[in-house]
C-alpha cells in the first residue's frame, strides 16, 4: 500500500521521460548547451557593457561635458577648454577639471613590440579618477614623465607590473604617439587597476603636462576630451544640466554620470558589430532551444502516442495530458539548467583569466537564464501538444 503510494506521487511527465534514459540524457545535454550558450551571450554582453564604462563609473565629478561629436570614449572627439571654464560661471558649478584621452605604442620592453595602449592624461592637483591607488600615487604624477600603469593590462605589454611588484621601482618605458616614429621614455611610478575593455588593451595615467610631451605635435594643451564639473553642495544636478545644456554653444554636451554610461552603452549595444553580434546570438540561442525542446517533446509524444489515447479512452481530459506535457517540459528545463549554471561559471573564470575583462556570474544573470529556459521549455510544449490533442481512443483497436 505504501509503494503505490509513492509511486502514485511520482509525476507522470516524470516517468516517461524516465522511461528512455537515453534520450532523456541527450535531451538534457541539448538543453544544457543552450544555457551555456545563453550564459555566454550574457556574460560577454555584461563585460561588453562594464568594462567599457569603467572609466566613466570611477570619475569624479556631477556633471560631464564632452564635444557634441562625441561617439564613444575610445573615439578621439576633443573640445576647446574655453568651453569647460565657461561652465564655471554657470549658478551651482564648484569646480571643474579637464581630462585628456588618447591611444599611443607602448613598447614592450622584453620584446620590443609596440602595442596600443590608452593614456589618460589630467592634472594632479585636481585629481578626476575614484580610485585609492591613484589618490596615493598623486603625488607621484607631479613628478615629470612618471606615469601609473594599469596592472589589469593584457599580457602583451610585457611583465611591467610583476616587476614592479618585484622591487624594480625604477622602470622605464617608451611611448611612442601614432604616426610617429619618435618614442618619448618615462618612468613606472606606481600601479593601479581599471582593465582593459573591447575597445583597449590598458590604460596609463599621466600628469596633464607629461600627456602633452608624450603627444607633443597631435594634440594642443587647450583641446581637451572630457570635462569634469562637480558642483556646490546641494546644487540641484537636474537644473544645473538644463542651464548648462541651454546656455553652452553647441559644440559641447553635457550629461549626468548615468547619463554619460548610458550613452556609451547605447553606442557600444546600437553602433558597433560587436554590439549586434552578441544580440544576435542570444536571440538565436533561443530560438534554436525552443526547436531542440519541441523535437524532444514531439518525438517524446509521439513515441507515448498509443499510452496518450489509451488515457484518453479511460476517462481522462485533455486538460490531463497537455499537463504532463508541460510536467515534461518543466522538469527538462531544470534538469538542463543545472549542468549549464556549472559549465558556465567553470568557463567565466576561464574567460576572465585569459581576456582580463570582468566576465563573472550575477544573480541577475542565473534568473534571467533560468526564467528564459523555463520560458523556452513552456513555448515548445505549447508547440508540441498539437499532437497531443489529436490522440485517438480508437487509435489502440
Amino acid at each position: 500500500m505504501t509503494n503505490k503510494s509513492m509511486n502514485f506521487k511520482i509525476p507522470l511527465g516524470w516517468l516517461q521521460l524516465a522511461q528512455q534514459k537515453v534520450r532523456l540524457l541527450v535531451a538534457v545535454a541539448g538543453i544544457g548547451f543552450i544555457v551555456l550558450l545563453m550564459f555566454v551571450q550574457l556574460g560577454f554582453q555584461d563585460a561588453l557593457y562594464s568594462s567599457a564604462t569603467a572609466v566613466h563609473q570611477n570619475l569624479k565629478g556631477d556633471l560631464f561635458l564632452v564635444s557634441s561629436q562625441y561617439k564613444s570614449l575610445t573615439s578621439n572627439q576633443s573640445f576647446s577648454r574655453t568651453r569647460l571654464y565657461q561652465s564655471l560661471g554657470f549658478d551651482g558649478v564648484e569646480s571643474v577639471s579637464p581630462m585628456y584621452l588618447q591611444f599611443a605604442k607602448l613598447k614592450n620592453p622584453a620584446t620590443s613590440e609596440k602595442y596600443s595602449i590608452y593614456v589618460i592624461g589630467f592634472d594632479p592637483g585636481r585629481p578626476v579618477m575614484n580610485l585609492p591607488e591613484v589618490e596615493k600615487n598623486l603625488d607621484k604624477l607631479k613628478i615629470p614623465d612618471v606615469v601609473l600603469f594599469d596592472r589589469g593590462s593584457r599580457p602583451e605589454f610585457g611583465p611591467i607590473a610583476e616587476k614592479f611588484n618585484g622591487g624594480e621601482t625604477a622602470q622605464t618605458i617608451e611611448i611612442f604617439p601614432y604616426s610617429s616614429l619618435i618614442g618619448y621614455r618615462v618612468r613606472i611610478g606606481g600601479l593601479f587597476t581599471l582593465g582593459p575593455s573591447f575597445g583597449v588593451d590598458g590604460n596609463l595615467l599621466v600628469s596633464d603636462s607629461t600627456f602633452l610631451r608624450i603627444n607633443p605635435n597631435t594634440r594642443p594643451a587647450d583641446m581637451i576630451d572630457i570635462g569634469l564639473i562637480s558642483l556646490k553642495p546641494g546644487a540641484n544636478a537636474e537644473k544645473v544640466l538644463k542651464n548648462l545644456q541651454a546656455n553652452l554653444p553647441s559644440d559641447v554636451q553635457v550629461f549626468t554620470r548615468q547619463g554619460f554610461i548610458d550613452f556609451e552603452k547605447n553606442y557600444w549595444a546600437v553602433r558597433t558589430p560587436i554590439g549586434f553580434i552578441l544580440n544576435l546570438m542570444l536571440t538565436m540561442a533561443a530560438v534554436v532551444g525552443v526547436v531542440i525542446v519541441y523535437q524532444i517533446l514531439y518525438s517524446n509524444i509521439a513515441t507515448q502516442f498509443v499510452a496518450y489515447a489509451t488515457l484518453k479512452a479511460i476517462g481522462y481530459a485533455n486538460s490531463y495530458l497537455l499537463n504532463v506535457v508541460f510536467q515534461q517540459a518543466l522538469i527538462l528545463a531544470i534538469l538542463g539548467y543545472i549542468p549549464g549554471f556549472i559549465t558556465s561559471v567553470l568557463l567565466y573564470s576561464f574567460a576572465a583569466e585569459a581576456t582580463k575583462l570582468p566576465i563573472v556570474m550575477t544573480t541577475n544573470n542565473a534568473v534571467i537564464v533560468l526564467t528564459s529556459t523555463v520560458l523556452m521549455c513552456i513555448t515548445s510544449g505549447a508547440l508540441a501538444i498539437n499532437k497531443l490533442r489529436s490522440a485517438d481512443p480508437g487509435d489502440i483497436f
